[in-house]
């Protein structure tokens, strides 16, 4: 077995240029395949990251009547027990109450239908950092009543400025259509410009005074310690909770869970079409050998070589020339990967809108896939011995009286 192995290791020196090729194909296969696992990976980290922090939270409690039709008059029942409830539970890191309104938004310009919520500013800016998010202006001046935060997508098509005056128009309680102007204090951009254009904050005490609600709240955030304590506390908070809605990200947002399914499949479906190309670059590599040295085989097998010793060689062969492109690959997508992971990598401003308009950031961070490293590798490896079979049945198919001829 040892004479076959140096056998092998010689030929496939025999001819260099053609060997670092097949080696150059195997350490692009896999580098492409590690790299597109690891942006698509760091991309659905920071669209989950930018939907917990920025809009949703881990989970969030609604009155369960409140969801059906967005009528304000459900708020949570018994507030003040599910605020000591969420205080002192292990699992919850920091929660915000909302009011919420749905309603229209108009101006000289004209008008669109939003979401209004109402917000404690303190602990929303704890909550979903939207402080961090504004780009214009400020988050509430606490000097005058009645002012708003808007999105920066909605700015641009109502054409609204800083100071401008806008109409929120809403139904109350009571279901009696109500209005207030408030003042523009603060534009906000996030990474989802969807999202932005149909959400719009004012502060809560001013939002119950209209609504007719002092004390009430119709949806609290909740940011837990961490997203795998996310089973545990549901079901904690769910036994303690019997009269509240409680739902995760994952419920609240469907389409964000989907995609994270979607491009994982999408993933592996790359992968696939990367080793296709491999499989038939290692045929062809591995076709030509055999066809150069048919008389060198036919020489071998008349010396008595056996039908396994000549397959194995082949196989050797084929190991040798992948197992040394595999660590250049490997290597490669790592060191790429970290400098991505700490600097980001921009699609350029052209793609900025199209890029917020599904929630992602305009810059795009990768994040390896250690985990999936030994699967990759596995999956290369097998579909090099998989690719070996073809020219290796060819070479056991040879007569050694006609190839000793040629």
């Amino acid at each position: 077995m040892l004479v076959i192995i140096s056998m092998a290791w010689r030929n496939i020196w025999r001819n260099k240029a053609r060997s670092f090729v097949i080696m150059f194909s195997v350490a692009l296969g896999i580098f492409a395949g590690l790299m597109v696992m690891a942006l698509y990976k760091g991309m659905m980290r920071d669209r989950i990251k930018a939907l917990i922090y920025q809009e949703t939270g881990h989970l969030q409690l609604h009155n369960p009547s409140f969801k059906n039709d967005y009528e304000v008059k459900f708020t949570i029942d018994n507030l003040a027990n599910v605020n000591n409830l969420l205080t002192q539970n292990r699992h919850v890191k920091k929660f915000t109450l909302r009011s919420i309104a749905q309603g229209m938004l108009a101006t000289t310009n004209g008008s669109a239908g939003l979401q209004i919520n109402g917000i404690d500013p303190a602990s929303e800016n704890n909550c979903s950092e939207l402080n961090k998010k504004i780009i214009i202006g400020q988050v509430f001046s606490n000097q005058k009543k009645y002012e708003i935060i808007i999105g920066q997508k909605l700015s641009k098509k109502m054409k609204i400025s800083l100071g401008d005056k806008v109409v929120l128009t809403f139904t109350d309680h009571t279901d009696e259509i109500v209005s207030g102007a408030f003042r523009v204090v603060g534009i906000m951009q996030t990474s989802n410009s969807a999202w932005e254009e149909r959400n719009v904050y004012v502060q809560r005490n001013e939002l119950n005074e209209l609504l007719g609600l002092p004390n009430g709240a119709h949806e609290i955030a909740v940011i837990l310690n961490s997203n795998e304590e996310l089973p545990v506390a549901m079901m904690d908070l769910k036994s303690k909770m019997k009269s509240v809605l409680l739902e995760d990200w994952k419920k609240l947002s469907p389409e964000t869970e989907l995609m994270v399914d979607t491009v994982d499949i999408t993933s592996y479906i790359i992968m696939v079409i990367i080793l296709i190309a491999l499989a038939f670059g290692i045929i062809n590599t591995m076709l030509m050998s055999i066809l150069e040295r048919t008389r060198e085989i036919g020489m071998m097998m008349a010396l008595g070589m056996n039908k396994l010793k000549l397959f194995v060689l082949v196989l050797m062969e084929t190991t040798f020339l992948t197992l040394s492109g595999l660590p250049l690959g490997i290597i490669a997508a790592i060191s790429l990967s970290n400098y991505i992971a700490e600097n980001g990598f921009s699609f350029g401003a052209n793609s900025e809108e199209m890029m917020r308009k599904y929630g992602f950031g305009t810059t795009i961070y990768t994040d390896f896939a250690y985990e999936k490293l030994a699967m990759t590798i596995l999956f290369v490896v097998t579909t090099a011995f998989i690719s070996c079979l073809y020219p290796a049945i060819r070479a056991l198919k040879l007569n050694p009286m006609e190839a000793l001829r040629k």
